[in-house]
């Protein structure tokens, strides 16, 4: 069977909805997964429902891939929750979850996916950080999420050397603040003066992000910051 599968974790809004169409408009068929996303009546996209950070939920995801279309091409690892407040008011139960989702369910279907990659000899993972990471704010109080995204920024160089030669590529994209249907219009203005280039990032921006990714076969280890400039330094 020769038509391309992707996996996208966090696909029922927001970016990860954006992730399941631009692959579907590649002619990818498309595994989408997040917690509640409802039964598909799309040609080519299978949902699985369920919480990503539970493994048998993951190891789903990846046979359903693999049973159902033989193959899998590229895994998104875009589900993820953001937490802020000041650090030492996050309770245990933040920690918990943040952990859990951000940080197993990268770790749970990755596992899977990227056996049947190796197994195939080829194989697109990205991951979804933030620029955070790289540059935090002082408006912004997020532990959190450095904490576990950064985990992810990390790993994506590791893997990407441990794959190299092994047919499997892995990179990550880092986004400032996204307008998605999670932000209250009220907060809008003061999250667009967040970035240098004043305004707001869009879903199409990151979707484009991973799209390039997906065709640039001799990048692997990156980590492409699309956020207005906020990874450059204090402004």
């Amino acid at each position: 069977m020769n038509r391309k599968v992707a996996i996208v974790t966090g696909a029922s809004q927001g970016i990860g909805a954006g992730i399941v169409n631009a692959y579907r408009g590649l002619g990818y068929a498309v595994i989408a997964n997040s917690r509640n996303i409802r039964p598909s009546d799309r040609e080519e996209v299978v949902t699985v429902a369920g919480d990503i950070g539970d493994r048998n939920v993951a190891a789903e995801v990846a046979t359903t891939a693999v049973e159902r279309f033989g193959r899998i091409d590229t895994l998104v690892n875009n589900a993820g929750i953001f937490v802020g407040k000041p650090f030492i008011e996050y309770t245990e139960e933040d920690f918990r979850q943040t952990v859990d989702v951000n940080l197993g369910g990268f770790f749970h279907v990755t596992q899977f996916v990227a056996q049947q990659m190796l197994m195939q000899g080829y194989g697109h993972i990205v991951q979804i950080t933030t620029t955070l990471v790289d540059q935090p704010l002082v408006e912004v109080a997020a532990g959190l999420a450095s904490l576990t995204k950064g985990g992810l920024d990390a790993i994506t160089r590791s893997l990407a050397i441990e794959y190299a030669k092994k047919g499997v590529r892995v990179n990550a994209v880092a986004p400032g603040v996204v307008r998605t249907p999670m932000h209250a219009p009220e907060t809008l203005d003061f999250l667009a003066g967040l970035h240098p280039m004043g305004r707001l990032g869009e879903i199409e921006d990151v979707v484009e992000a991973i799209l390039y990714l997906e065709r640039a076969h001799f990048v692997t280890g990156e980590t492409l910051h699309v956020d207005g400039g906020q990874h450059a330094g204090h402004w």
